[in-house]
Protein backbone atom coordinates (compact mmCIF):
# COMPACT_ATOMS: atom_id res chain seq x y z
CA UNK A 1 0.00 0.00 0.00
CA UNK A 2 1.32 3.41 -1.02
CA UNK A 3 1.96 6.14 1.84
CA UNK A 4 1.58 9.93 1.53
CA UNK A 5 4.87 11.27 1.01
CA UNK A 6 4.39 14.32 2.85
CA UNK A 7 4.90 12.08 5.96
CA UNK A 8 8.54 10.79 5.21
CA UNK A 9 9.40 14.77 4.18
CA UNK A 10 7.98 15.62 7.90
CA UNK A 11 10.41 12.97 9.72
CA UNK A 12 13.31 14.35 7.06
CA UNK A 13 12.64 17.88 8.53
CA UNK A 14 12.52 16.28 12.33
CA UNK A 15 15.71 13.83 11.68
CA UNK A 16 17.41 17.13 9.97
CA UNK A 17 16.99 19.16 13.25
CA UNK A 18 17.81 16.19 15.34
CA UNK A 19 21.39 15.69 13.30
CA UNK A 20 21.82 19.57 13.27
CA UNK A 21 21.55 19.90 17.31
CA UNK A 22 23.62 16.15 17.69
CA UNK A 23 26.73 18.17 15.40
CA UNK A 24 26.79 21.98 17.24
CA UNK A 25 26.48 19.60 20.74
CA UNK A 26 28.23 15.97 20.61
CA UNK A 27 24.70 14.88 22.38
CA UNK A 28 25.57 10.77 21.56
CA UNK A 29 22.61 9.92 23.45
CA UNK A 30 20.21 12.17 21.16
CA UNK A 31 22.52 10.57 18.04
CA UNK A 32 21.22 7.41 19.94
CA UNK A 33 17.92 8.15 19.88
CA UNK A 34 18.11 8.58 16.05
CA UNK A 35 19.65 5.83 15.49
CA UNK A 36 16.50 4.18 17.35
CA UNK A 37 14.10 6.13 15.35
CA UNK A 38 16.06 4.86 11.52
CA UNK A 39 16.15 1.45 12.71
CA UNK A 40 12.06 1.35 13.47
CA UNK A 41 11.82 3.23 10.24
CA UNK A 42 13.78 0.25 8.27
CA UNK A 43 12.40 -2.49 10.40
CA UNK A 44 8.81 -1.71 10.21
CA UNK A 45 8.64 1.25 7.27
CA UNK A 46 8.53 4.91 8.20
CA UNK A 47 4.95 4.85 9.59
CA UNK A 48 6.32 2.51 12.23
CA UNK A 49 9.03 5.22 13.67
CA UNK A 50 8.18 7.69 16.24
CA UNK A 51 8.60 10.33 13.79
CA UNK A 52 5.85 8.44 11.28
CA UNK A 53 3.78 7.99 14.32
CA UNK A 54 4.17 11.98 15.36
CA UNK A 55 3.20 12.86 11.64
CA UNK A 56 -0.06 10.28 11.69
CA UNK A 57 -1.43 11.54 15.08
CA UNK A 58 -0.44 15.20 15.20
CA UNK A 59 0.44 16.78 12.23
CA UNK A 60 -2.04 14.50 9.17
CA UNK A 61 -5.16 15.62 10.86
CA UNK A 62 -4.37 18.94 10.46
CA UNK A 63 -3.71 18.72 6.94
CA UNK A 64 -5.83 18.21 3.89
CA UNK A 65 -6.12 14.75 2.26
CA UNK A 66 -2.53 13.27 0.74
CA UNK A 67 -2.92 14.08 -2.81
CA UNK A 68 0.73 12.31 -3.49
CA UNK A 69 1.56 8.90 -2.52
CA UNK A 70 4.99 7.18 -3.20
CA UNK A 71 5.93 3.10 -2.95
CA UNK A 72 6.83 2.37 1.12
CA UNK A 73 9.93 0.44 -0.31
CA UNK A 74 12.34 3.45 -1.00
CA UNK A 75 11.83 5.41 2.12
CA UNK A 76 12.18 2.54 3.89
CA UNK A 77 15.73 1.63 2.47
CA UNK A 78 16.49 5.51 3.04
CA UNK A 79 16.07 4.95 6.93
CA UNK A 80 18.05 1.77 6.98
CA UNK A 81 20.85 3.62 4.96
CA UNK A 82 20.34 6.50 7.62
CA UNK A 83 20.78 3.93 10.24
CA UNK A 84 24.17 2.71 8.82
CA UNK A 85 25.53 6.10 9.39
CA UNK A 86 23.81 6.87 12.94
CA UNK A 87 25.32 3.59 13.85
CA UNK A 88 29.24 4.71 12.31
CA UNK A 89 28.21 8.48 14.31
CA UNK A 90 27.70 6.65 17.19
CA UNK A 91 30.86 4.80 17.11
CA UNK A 92 33.15 7.79 16.18
CA UNK A 93 31.55 9.90 18.98
CA UNK A 94 31.44 7.10 21.91
CA UNK A 95 34.95 5.38 21.34
CA UNK A 96 36.48 7.66 18.40
CA UNK A 97 38.11 8.35 16.10
CA UNK A 98 35.95 11.70 16.30
CA UNK A 99 35.76 12.97 13.23
CA UNK A 100 33.75 9.51 11.93
CA UNK A 101 30.88 10.91 14.21
CA UNK A 102 31.01 14.29 12.81
CA UNK A 103 31.40 12.94 9.09
CA UNK A 104 28.84 10.04 9.66
CA UNK A 105 26.72 12.31 11.57
CA UNK A 106 27.17 15.18 8.67
CA UNK A 107 26.33 13.07 5.97
CA UNK A 108 23.15 11.65 7.62
CA UNK A 109 22.08 15.45 8.00
CA UNK A 110 23.16 16.09 4.38
CA UNK A 111 20.80 13.67 2.83
CA UNK A 112 18.30 14.72 5.80
CA UNK A 113 18.18 18.42 4.44
CA UNK A 114 18.08 17.54 0.96
CA UNK A 115 14.87 15.37 1.30
CA UNK A 116 13.35 18.26 4.14
CA UNK A 117 14.20 21.41 1.98
CA UNK A 118 14.25 20.03 -1.54
CA UNK A 119 11.58 16.88 -1.04
CA UNK A 120 14.99 14.90 -3.01
CA UNK A 121 15.60 11.53 -1.00
CA UNK A 122 19.19 10.44 -1.39
CA UNK A 123 17.95 6.97 -0.16
CA UNK A 124 15.29 6.64 -2.25
CA UNK A 125 16.90 7.26 -5.36
CA UNK A 126 19.35 4.54 -4.27
CA UNK A 127 17.12 2.28 -3.60
CA UNK A 128 16.35 2.38 -7.03
CA UNK A 129 19.47 2.28 -8.63
CA UNK A 130 20.13 -0.59 -6.86
CA UNK A 131 16.78 -2.10 -7.89
CA UNK A 132 17.72 -1.48 -12.27
CA UNK A 133 21.12 -2.90 -11.40
CA UNK A 134 19.43 -5.56 -9.72
CA UNK A 135 16.73 -6.26 -12.38
CA UNK A 136 19.35 -5.95 -15.37
CA UNK A 137 21.70 -8.54 -13.78
CA UNK A 138 19.01 -10.94 -12.75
Amino acid sequence: MDIDVRGPRFGAVVTALVLAVVLVTGNVWLLAWQTLAFACGAAGGVGRSPYGWLFRKAVRPRLGPPTEFEAPEPPRFAQAVGLVFAVLGLIGFAAGPGWLGLAATGAALAAAFLNAVFGYCLGCEMYLLVRRLTVRAG
